[in-house]
């Protein structure tokens, strides 16, 4: 039986180290999904992209897809499948316009329902902080937060990663009596 499990937490959280410590302890085989574009003239992005690179097990199989996840999770089965991270796939797709966003996310939503493998996906909380100043910043936030809710609703367990800490928000929290109602992006602040 498959699971969708959701890692979430700001940046330097150590939400990465306990998503990979999940994979590892499937059992399974690891496909580590890594969504980040690469920019060879960024020398400090391409640092903590070698630092995630390091810390994985060389046994683990590496995907580079920064915008296709759907076809990534109906590509792989028998396997785990570790995707990170989500906030890096949203920034990768900030030039869609709403509606197309719309049925990538359905897309992404059905692909992990129909699942026949392990999903484990990691997400940064953007929305803790102050309201962007500029609408490409809101509109990521917006997203980033709409997508990471509409995971939340559909996954087996959600983690909250915070300060090197983790907790199972599926055992401690409950869910908002309207998590399948979220909106339009327009409607929210």
């Amino acid at each position: 039986m498959s699971k969708v499990i959701l890692v979430t937490g700001p940046a330097k959280s150590g939400k990465s180290e306990w998503a990979e410590n999940l994979a590892t302890q499937t059992g399974k085989p690891v496909i580590y999904v890594a969504t980040a574009l690469t920019d060879e003239n960024d020398i400090e992005w391409l640092s903590r992209i070698e630092q995630h690179r390091q810390r994985r097990p060389k046994a683990w199989v590496t995907w580079e897809i920064p915008l296709q996840l759907v076809d990534a999770i109906t590509t792989s089965q028998d396997s785990c499948l570790l995707i990170d991270s989500l906030g890096t796939w949203v920034a990768n797709l900030l030039e869609q316009d709403q509606s197309n966003w719309e049925h990538t996310i359905q897309n992404l939503c059905s692909g992990l329902q129909d699942a026949e493998q392990d999903v484990i996906l990691v997400a940064e909380e953007v929305g803790w902080g102050l309201v962007p100043a500029y609408p490409v910043g809101r509109t990521f936030r917006d997203r980033l937060g709409h997508l990471v809710r509409r995971i939340a609703a559909i996954a087996d367990v959600v983690y909250l990663v915070a300060g090197g800490y983790v907790l199972n928000l599926t055992e401690l929290g409950s869910p908002l009596p309207s998590h399948q109602d979220y909106g339009t992006l327009n409607d929210q602040v």
